[in-house]
């Protein structure tokens, strides 16, 4: 039996979007009804993620049906992030910057989407106009802070949930343990990170992939 369905390719496809959330910095809205140490906490998440220049972690990801696979995650700031999974799964899902790429090793299929129009775009891209908004979302742990991003303009984008663990050795101050991302037929995807090493040394050729589609002769 094949661990890896047409149903977790569509998933992955989905959180290949998601994962722009995560190298990104989090755009607030100024909004005059939250609380000053909500806004806080929020400013705290934004440090935290710009404070990162380069990481490598573990990651399991999970789908609504259990379907879980583990892979490494790389991450360069401005912008670059690779998921690299398990042998088992012959696909790699690379952001370079300018556009998010999925690589299905398995059907020689390429999937690309430019950052600029990414459902998360706003997210990785300074230079727009911020159309995304991060919610704080209460845990009961004052060690745990928990951010719902999504485009309220646009809810066929989903919405993605990040959490953050207050770490010392974390840049910032917090490590970025998971994130859920709950597309808009709310298929659940659930990626959580381990053993988090910062400031490691990352080129440039991370973010590069070998494209499997035959060569047209001309």
């Amino acid at each position: 039996m094949k661990r890896f369905t047409n149903t977790f390719r569509t998933v992955t496809s989905a959180v290949a979007l998601a994962a722009l959330g995560v190298s990104a910095t989090i755009a607030v809205a100024p909004a005059p009804a939250v609380a000053q140490s909500e806004s806080g906490k929020l400013d705290e998440v934004v440090g935290a993620l710009r404070a990162i220049s380069t990481l490598k972690a573990d990651f399991t990801q999970t789908d609504r049906s259990g379907q879980r696979v583990s892979g490494v995650l790389t991450m360069k700031q401005p912008g670059r992030i690779r998921f690299q999974y398990e042998e088992s799964v012959p696909m790699l899902i690379v952001g370079d910057g300018s556009s998010l790429t999925l690589i299905d090793y398995e059907v020689n299929q390429v999937q690309r989407w430019p950052i600029k129009n990414s459902p998360l775009g706003a997210l990785l891209d300074p230079r727009r106009d911020v159309a995304k908004y991060g919610t704080l979302r209460p845990t009961g742990n004052p060690n745990v802070i928990s951010v719902e991003v999504r485009d309220r303009k646009h809810p066929e984008y989903g919405v993605i949930t990040l959490i953050f663990i207050r770490d010392g050795s974390a840049p910032g101050g917090l490590r970025l343990a998971s994130w859920v991302a709950l597309d808009s037929q709310n298929k659940r995807t659930t990626i959580k990170l381990s053993n988090h090493r910062y400031g490691v040394s990352v080129p440039n050729s991370t973010f590069r992939w070998k494209d499997p589609r035959p060569r047209v002769r001309r």
